[in-house]
């Protein structure tokens, strides 16, 4: 199940950053190997089906795309458009990460 416990965020990020990386993180299995989705994809289950967010399908793919250029997502088929949770987003979620380790330039 998705946690929703707060946790400090910096200033670029928002409630949909929280959302779209427990997704996937939730994603991973028992063998370690971590899902990689479209942007549809996540927007389809947090919005419609498990109804976290009120968000529009761009909005998510931004996000998505904000979080990869700062290392908690990976994108793994450019052309495609697929991202899967990094180490540095894991260690996000499991608020191991300080506000500066996150803070863009």
């Amino acid at each position: 199940m998705i946690s929703r416990r707060m946790r400090a965020r910096v200033s670029w990020m928002n409630e949909a950053d929280d959302a779209i990386l427990e997704y996937l993180q939730e994603l991973e299995t028992d063998s370690g190997h971590r899902i990689a989705l479209p942007p549809t994809a996540v927007w389809y289950n947090i919005v419609e089906e498990l109804e976290l967010l009120d968000r529009s399908q761009n909005t998510v793919s931004r996000r998505m795309n904000i979080l990869s250029e700062a290392g908690l997502l990976e994108k793994t088929d450019a052309k495609r458009g697929y991202y899967r949770v990094t180490d540095l987003g894991i260690a996000y979620l499991e608020s191991e990460l300080g506000s500066e380790d996150l803070e863009r330039e």
